[in-house]
């Protein structure tokens, strides 16, 4: 092992845990802002604003061609996913509670275990036995034939659903490209997409909200970052297992900014997801380590 793999994957962990947070930060501003701006509008402010930002940190750390790949049609196609995704996930933190709504878009390893299984490679029975487990918990929370069950719980496990193909599909992206480079396609595709749309979403900017639109481009965008960098400079299986502080978080914030109190079968359903997505984790490293 590497003398220095220790300190490596610490620090990888704080970079993954305050990558976290300022994600949940993001989905917190976003929650607000759906009150008056369509999901389109605010992943278009997002992007935009984040865009000189991104290129110019792309050029400071790769050069100039670190503004080139091999690969454009692939960046676009990935952005489709990934703006789908996140209209889903928007709206869904819209219309029910942060903490819920986060908790279910956790299943997001699970499909991709499943849908790889199906197109890249065999995968155990035990890794099997943790996917249905996890589905388990997502029916603990969404319960659905109940009274209290409501459509709009299914829409964070779509969302769940299309994040995997966004996963899977960095397979058909260049190798050779910098994180910086697939930082700066994210938000010039975004830009372009969102922006060839958002004309017919749009709604005025009210002074009051343009600093909350700042935040969440550098909030957001940071946040992709420092969980980018937790993945190169730490053990994959010793950080991605942080990701889950992300429930606590939406937990915090949403009861400090809207009083929201996820009843006890949410918890018991979203500590079900997590145990059964940490299984998968180390269960992957094991695999691939035999």
């Amino acid at each position: 092992m590497n003398a220095q793999q220790p300190q490596h994957n610490m620090t990888g962990i704080i970079l993954m845990c305050a990558g976290v947070a300022l994600l949940c930060v993001n989905d917190a501003l976003a929650k607000g802002l759906m009150d008056h701006y369509s999901p389109i509008q605010i992943i278009f402010m997002r992007n935009s604003i984040a865009l000189p930002f991104a290129t110019l940190l792309a050029i400071r750390m790769v050069g100039f061609g670190g503004l080139r790949s091999n690969r454009v049609g692939v960046h676009f196609m990935r952005t489709v996913i990934w703006i789908t995704a996140t209209i889903m996930f928007f709206t869904s933190i819209h219309l029910m509670g942060l903490a819920e709504a986060t908790a279910l878009a956790f299943v997001a390893p699970l499909f991709i275990t499943a849908i790889s299984s199906v197109l890249i490679a065999r995968v155990g029975w035990r890794r099997w036995l943790a996917v249905m487990v996890g589905f388990i918990g997502v029916l603990v929370i969404v319960r659905p034939g109940a009274a209290t069950f409501e459509p709009v719980s299914l829409l964070p496990v779509a969302t769940a659903f299309t994040y995997a193909l966004l996963m899977l599909s960095a397979r058909l992206l260049d190798a050779r490209e910098s994180m910086w480079t697939l930082l700066f396609y994210l938000s010039f595709t975004s830009t372009i997409l969102s922006g060839a749309v958002v004309w017919y979403f749009w709604t005025p900017i009210r002074v009051e909200d343009i600093g909350l639109f700042i935040a969440i481009a550098f909030v957001g965008t940071g946040g992709m970052t420092m969980i980018t960098q937790a993945f190169r400079v730490a053990d994959a299986p010793t950080v991605a297992p942080f990701d889950y502080t992300a429930l606590v978080w939406a937990t915090g914030l949403g009861w400090f900014f809207w009083g929201e109190t996820p009843d006890l079968l949410t918890f018991v359903g979203a500590a079900i997801i997590t145990a059964s997505g940490i299984f998968i984790i180390f269960r992957e490293k094991r695999v691939a380590e035999s």
